[in-house]
């Protein structure tokens, strides 16, 4: 009984840990977000609502602005460095022009 609740446990464990690693696209959080809005809309108004929301553009403040985005695209590229290689990689990469 015991190895059964220890292996019960390192299951939960296993499975959040990789909860934890897929990361919300986007679309799916524009998605979550028409959904959330869609609230009380039935059939075809519905089907429409949702069909505007979700091919409408992002205004320029959901875009963020573009330092939220270098500091987006430095930590996918740093991914991997840790402790004084990836404070020197981001300090270097957040700095340069462009």
């Amino acid at each position: 009984m015991k190895s059964i609740t220890i292996m019960l446990g390192l299951a939960i464990a296993a499975f959040g840990a990789h909860a934890e690693e897929k990361a919300v696209t986007p679309q799916q959080q524009k998605m979550k977000t028409c959904n959330a809005d869609a609230k009380g809309k039935t059939g075809d108004e519905r089907k429409a609502f949702m069909k505007e929301c979700l091919s409408a553009k992002p205004t320029a403040a959901a875009q963020g602005t573009p330092q939220q985005e270098k500091m987006k695209t430095c930590n996918a590229d740093a991914k991997g460095k840790t402790g004084d290689e990836r404070k020197a990689f981001m300090k270097e990469c957040l700095s340069a022009k462009g």
